[in-house]
């Protein structure tokens, strides 16, 4: 484990630093957080915040008590990796946490009712009686919308509905709502699926009142004026194409005149907007209630917004490398059939390269409160302007080995004096990390920043 690499990132949904282990409770909440979601790493002997290294001084000691405390303090059992770094004259303990497949893991002192916290961000949360459940699920390798519906049967699905759906692709025949897992079995006969209902239900409100899509225009790049909006409910796939088309009514920028005729252009990519759409629908978490999907137009960018956290044991850094966790596998497998995901975990990647080809930036992606945000920019990105200083700064710290204020003194040609006062500007901006035991640290270096 390269602690110099994980001290130069910020904290984040894998990342903690704490100081000691003076909060005992702080520790078990974080150490349980990050089992019950992507996994962690949390370092003991550096200060949250400022990341200033203080170090532990007895850390066999140290390392005991931690084991004594997750061992006493959690259950279902759970006993991560314990390392001891060495930092300069002291030493850090790395506490190394891995998705678990027995979550959910909880605070034996809470219980199972209040002990349950996933990670969000930077910060853990206490998990609710829906989130606990998707826990379970995902333990046992199981989806929501595979559940029977035992008090409806199967009339309560529109086989008609469902039929000028798939018209497009094939003709759709009954039995094919048994293969697509739209009905199954249940005590002997065929009751619809969640995802049967939510994807063709006769009156799929009723049962589940956010499976809809809330669309809006707003004026500038705030909520305080909306000049449209829409309520962009039916079969699933249909809402998907009225957000598509809401998309489109407010997506011009302007035109171009050609030969013949006026070419219309868009201010994004329209495989964009189509792939965000469709993976809001796809992996939004129905058993929340409480708000839909939400798509808003602003003057300078998209918001869509779906409810439900990334599935167990999925970071945004997976998201982008292709990595995909299906949450809804009967409307996934139908969508799928209907063409409208070409191959799974690809969306994201697609999404971002459509929007560098039309020199936009990647699309950013948010955990929000127990929701997923997917920002698309409508205007070009610009990095902050640099002067030929700070600019010979970041080219020095580019070999990733680190400078410390002396070394980037001499390479500008200033006193160390003005180089702490350019390096306190650049970390400001964000663009340089420090690592050291304090801003009086003699030995501390600097490194361009990386993500969290």
């Amino acid at each position: 484990m390269n602690l110099t690499e994980l001290l130069k990132r910020p904290e984040g949904k894998t990342l903690e630093f704490k100081r000691d282990l003076s909060s005992a409770a702080g520790v078990l909440r974080t150490v349980v957080a990050f089992a019950n979601t992507a996994g962690g790493t949390l370092l003991i002997g550096v200060e949250d915040g400022t990341r200033h290294v203080r170090g532990i001084a007895d850390p066999l000691s140290v390392e005991e008590r931690l084991a004594s405390m997750l061992s006493d303090g959690i259950a279902p059992h759970l006993m991560p990796d314990i390392e001891v770094l060495p930092w300069r004259s002291t030493n850090v303990l790395a506490v190394q946490v891995y998705p678990s497949p027995s979550r959910p893991h909880h605070l034996k002192a809470a219980g199972i009712e209040a002990g349950v916290f996933v990670r969000v961000g930077s910060t853990n949360r206490r998990a609710d009686d829906e989130m606990v459940a998707e826990l379970r699920r995902a333990s046992l390798g199981k989806s929501f919308d595979e559940q029977a519906m035992p008090e409806l049967d199967s009339e309560a699905l529109d086989f008609h509905a469902a039929s000028e759906c798939f018209a497009p692709v094939r003709k759709l025949r009954k039995a094919d709502l048994e293969t697509l897992r739209l009905l199954v079995p249940h005590q002997g006969r065929k009751v619809p699926s969640v995802g049967g209902v939510l994807l063709f239900g006769r009156d799929a409100r009723a049962c589940f009142p956010d499976a809809w899509i809330q669309a809006g225009r707003f004026a500038g790049t705030d909520r305080t004026r909306i000049v449209d909006s829409a309520a962009l409910t039916g079969p699933l796939p249909k809402v998907v194409q009225a957000a598509i088309e809401f998309l489109q009514k407010h997506g011009l920028h302007g035109f171009d005149i050609g030969a013949l005729r006026r070419i219309d252009t868009w201010s994004l990519p329209p495989v964009a907007l189509r792939e965000a759409v469709v993976n809001a629908v796809v992996h939004a978490d129905y058993a929340q209630r409480g708000a839909p999907i939400r798509v808003a137009v602003f003057d300078d960018r998209v918001e869509i917004e779906s409810p439900g956290l990334l599935p167990p044991g999925l970071t945004v850094e997976d998201l982008r490398r292709g990595v995909s966790k299906l949450r809804n596998r009967v409307i996934g497998r139908v969508f799928h059939e209907l063409g409208l995901i070409e191959q799974w975990g690809s969306g994201i990647q697609r999404m971002s390269l459509a929007c560098r080809d039309a020199g936009l930036p990647v699309p950013a992606l948010e955990e929000i409160g127990t929701r997923f945000r997917v920002t698309l920019q409508t205007t070009r990105g610009q990095l902050p302007a640099l002067d030929g200083i700070d600019q010979a700064i970041v080219d020095a710290l580019a070999g990733g080995t680190g400078l410390s204020t002396n070394e980037i003194a001499a390479r500008i040609e200033r006193t160390p004096r003005a180089a702490r006062t350019r390096l306190a500007n650049l970390v400001g901006r964000g663009l340089v990390r420090e690592i050291g035991s304090s801003p009086q640290d003699p030995k501390r270096r600097y490194f361009l920043a990386t993500g969290g």
